[in-house]
């Protein structure tokens, strides 16, 4: 079987990488090649098997002329630009979001080939406003650029399963916390950063209430979706191809307490309150809880507490302890 990953520099991207590797496997089947893409060139993996490396553009024809010419069994569709980027910069927001996943699905189209195909979504789908939980039939009204790209990019996915150029489903993530590593221009970057900062003895800035309400998963919780995403049949999935993911619904303020019982007063205490009306003007039209009832009965799982995602960063980027 061989494999494509775009966006695969990015960390979720490298963490999947790391497990196919791993793992030798995806959706039941041996891995014969791993084909590997992004703006910059990603590491190669030391891997058993082939291991291609690509760097370019998305939206550039011949690169995906190439890429989909190799015949993927399996994509992995990652690539993309972040909620702020895509926020700030309307233009490449919509040309690497937009513009390149639909090169990447006709350039499928066109191939003959029918692969399957995990596109990373959002839960900036959803528009407000929103009642307590939100079902899995609610509707999907984006307040952002992110989110109508992330929106179109489903509705392509949908149809071009539905006539069989692919076998294609969405998964839409929460906020992936705690990413590691320096933030980056993603609107929901400061979710990360008030725990990872702190568990590095630096200050962090929070630039929204504390009482603000939002659902995460960890970074390990993504890259399970994503391979389990791949293993699902299409049958089991359904026409409603795009699925809203698991996640543990928590307030700032009780992610700061969960950072707190596990590091200590000193280290919660270096989290420091600063508004950004900006940032602001984002998360205050983001959904907040989710019932994902049809993702849990197809067998995706994440965290049941926010104390286990603190303590998973301290395993997976602390080498255990503080």
């Amino acid at each position: 079987m061989r494999v494509l990953v775009t966006g695969a520099a990015g960390m979720i991207g490298r963490k999947l990488v790391a497990r196919l590797v791993g793992d030798g496997t995806v959706a039941g089947r041996d891995i014969t090649a791993l084909d590997l893409h992004d703006i910059v060139a990603p590491a190669k993996p030391d891997a058993r098997f082939a291991c291609d490396i690509f760097a370019g553009d998305l939206s550039d024809s011949a690169q995906i002329a190439t890429l989909i010419g190799r015949s993927p069994d399996v994509v992995f569709h990652l690539a993309g630009i972040v909620s702020g980027e895509a926020e700030a910069d309307f233009d490449l927001g919509f040309r690497v979001n937009f513009d390149g996943t639909r090169a990447l699905f006709d350039a499928i189209r066109l191939s003959g080939t029918c692969p399957r195909v995990v596109f990373s979504s959002s839960i900036a789908v959803f528009g407000g406003p929103f009642p307590k939980v939100i079902p899995d039939e609610f509707h999907t009204i984006p307040l952002s650029s992110y989110g109508t790209q992330k929106l179109v990019g489903e509705a392509l996915l949908t149809d071009y399963s539905r006539r069989g150029f692919m076998d294609g489903i969405g998964i839409r993530l929460p906020t992936i916390c705690v990413r590691p590593g320096k933030a980056n221009k993603a609107a929901s970057s400061f979710f990360s950063g008030i725990i990872r900062e702190p568990l590095n003895g630096k200050e962090a800035t929070l630039p929204v209430p504390r009482s603000v309400v939002h659902t995460h998963a960890s970074p390990r919780s993504a890259v399970e979706f994503l391979v389990h995403a791949a293993g699902l049949s299409g049958e089991a999935v359904g026409p409603r191809r795009c699925l809203t993911m698991p996640g543990v619904a928590v307030t700032v303020g009780e992610q700061i307490e969960a950072l707190e019982r596990i590091a200590g007063n000193d280290l919660a205490a270096l989290v420091r309150d600063e508004p950004d009306e900006a940032v602001w003007a984002l998360v205050k039209n983001w959904p907040t809880r989710f019932e994902a009832k049809r993702a849990r009965d197809l067998g995706f799982e994440a965290e049941t507490s926010f104390d286990d995602i603190v303590r998973i960063h301290i395993e997976d980027e602390l080498g255990g302890s503080l």
